[in-house]
C-alpha cells in the first residue's frame, strides 16, 4: 500500500480555494497565487507535486463534452483482486478514462472498478469499450446518462 503523502496548511488551502471558480484571465494562474498570497511559480510547483504524490489525481476544467459534440458514459468492470494492478494500469492508459476508481462489491452489485469514458464523438464509446475489453480481457458494462444532475461538490481538506 502507498504511503500518505504529507500535505501543510497551504497545500490544503490551494485545494480548498481551487476547486470551482478559476480564474478566467490571460495569466490565470498568477491570479489565483496572488489570492492566495504566494507567486504563481510556487503555485504551480505545488499543484505539481500533489499531482506527482498523487494527493491530487487530476487539476483541470471540467467540460459537458456532449455540449461540443461528444460523449460520456459511466463504466464499470468486474475485476478479480489477483488482475487488479494489471487492470488499472491497462484502463488507466486510454485517453478516454478521465477516471476511475474501486468500489466494493454489495449484494446488490458485483461491479468493483468504475470510470467515466469520454470521446469526442458519440460513436467513440463503443470504439472505447472495445479496446479496452481487449486489453484486459475483461467485459465492459457501459451506463449511459439517462438525465442529468448539477450537483457542485466542493470537498473541504481538513487538517
Amino acid at each position: 500500500m502507498r504511503e500518505a503523502a504529507s500535505i501543510d496548511a497551504l497545500d490544503r488551502a490551494i485545494i480548498d480555494r481551487l476547486q470551482g471558480d478559476f480564474p478566467i484571465s490571460e495569466c490565470p494562474y498568477a491570479e489565483a497565487a496572488a489570492a492566495l498570497g504566494i507567486d504563481e511559480g510556487e503555485l504551480i510547483a505545488r499543484l505539481q507535486r500533489l499531482l506527482d504524490t498523487r494527493v491530487l489525481t487530476r487539476f483541470g476544467p471540467m467540460f459537458q463534452v456532449e455540449r461540443m459534440g461528444g460523449s460520456f458514459v459511466l463504466a464499470a468492470m468486474r475485476v478479480p483482486d489477483a488482475e487488479w494492478e494489471h487492470v488499472v494500469e491497462a484502463v488507466n492508459a486510454f485517453p478516454e478514462v478521465a477516471h476511475n476508481y474501486r468500489r466494493e462489491s454489495s449484494q446488490n452489485c458485483d461491479f468493483n472498478m468504475w470510470f467515466v469514458l469520454a470521446t469526442e464523438k458519440p460513436d467513440g464509446i463503443e470504439q472505447a469499450v472495445q479496446k479496452i475489453e481487449a486489453a484486459t480481457g475483461l467485459s465492459v458494462f457501459p451506463f449511459p446518462k439517462l438525465k442529468e444532475y448539477f450537483v457542485e461538490m466542493k470537498l473541504e481538506v481538513r487538517t
